[in-house]
């Protein structure tokens, strides 16, 4: 099967078959090439609908995971999103698609440097990526429209609370280490209204305000 067919396939069975509704989404995850966020070895299961391995232990999400909470962000194409956990980059190209800038935060320099590359390749400009502590969010360029976190924690990292601006959105995995709970928080002044988006399982959020090392 061809990687165009199965992106296609990944779309119809994965993404729309399991609820994600989003046309803007859905055209920006069938736009990526996801097979070229994964090593060569694993280019064959690329669309396949699981998580695969990125090096440093580190992981790239299935395609539904990355659908929903895309989906969940409500993006509509001016916003300036902050991402926390940069990993092979997919799920940044997949943000870069649908907003007007994305700042990218990763703890591993590895995965940095090639996302930085990969995306510079395929001509996604929009992103900016530094590497740190992801749970410190990324203060010079505060506030953010949306925030989301692709790594589980065991909190909600305070200081992404400050950076997000009045009517942002923050989507994130909390829980346990080996099994979190979906959530969207919507910022309206003071108040922080919570949304439940059920079971996923994440990396660690290593840093500050997540797991220790």
């Amino acid at each position: 099967m061809s990687y165009e067919r199965a992106r296609a396939r990944m779309i119809e069975e994965q993404l729309v078959g399991r609820g994600i509704a989003d046309p803007r989404v859905l055209a920006a995850m069938a736009r990526v090439e996801r097979h070229r966020f994964v090593e060569e070895a694993l280019e064959a299961r690329a669309y396949d609908d699981k998580p695969l391995p990125i090096g440093a232990r580190q992981t790239i999400s299935q395609p539904f995971m990355v659908g929903l909470m895309t989906e969940a962000l409500g993006l509509r194409g001016t916003e300036r999103v902050l991402e926390i956990g940069t990993g092979c980059g997919y799920q940044t190209a997949v943000l870069a698609e649908l907003v007007a800038n994305v700042f990218s935060v990763e703890r591993i320099s590895t995965l940095a440097t090639a996302a930085r590359q990969l995306l510079d390749r395929l001509g996604y400009y929009n992103v900016a990526i530094r590497v740190g502590d992801g749970t410190l969010g990324w203060s010079d360029e505060a506030p953010f429209d949306a925030i989301v976190v692709t790594a589980g924690t065991p909190q909600v990292p305070r200081p992404l609370i400050t950076q997000l601006a009045d009517g942002g959105r923050l989507v994130f995995p909390i829980g346990e280490e080996e099994l979190q709970t979906l959530v969207r928080i919507r910022k309206e002044g003071s108040r922080l209204h919570e949304e439940y988006f059920g079971d996923c399982r994440f990396v660690k959020l290593v840093g500050r305000y997540g797991w220790e090392r």
